[in-house]
């Protein structure tokens, strides 16, 4: 006859959560959305670096998240700028659509 065992699994870890514990801040500057309605709206955004009180930069009409195969020797060519190259590509591409 089998014995029961007691379960010793601690549950599944992420070892790769690295997301930042919550702070005061960031509560305070947060939206409150119960049930799909908006009950406070945010007074800050998570910019670059950090909190950011007040709205972000505007730009009129938000930017669209796409998928794109590019050579990797032009994303390189990019990326040897450093920070801020996929916006160096979205000039590039506006430069080069005549915008």
């Amino acid at each position: 006859m089998s014995e029961n065992k007691p379960n010793t699994d601690p549950g599944w870890l992420d070892p790769v959560d690295d997301a930042p514990e919550w702070t005061d801040e960031m509560f305070d500057m947060a939206a409150y959305i119960v049930g799909g309605k908006v009950i406070r709206e945010a007074t800050g955004y998570l910019g670059p670096n950090g909190m950011v009180r007040g709205r972000p930069p505007k730009r009129g009409v938000a930017k669209q998240q796409v998928t794109l195969r590019i050579d990797p020797d032009v994303i390189a060519k990019f990326r040897e700028g450093g920070p801020g190259w996929q916006g160096r590509i979205n000039e590039a591409l506006r430069k080069a659509v005549g915008l």
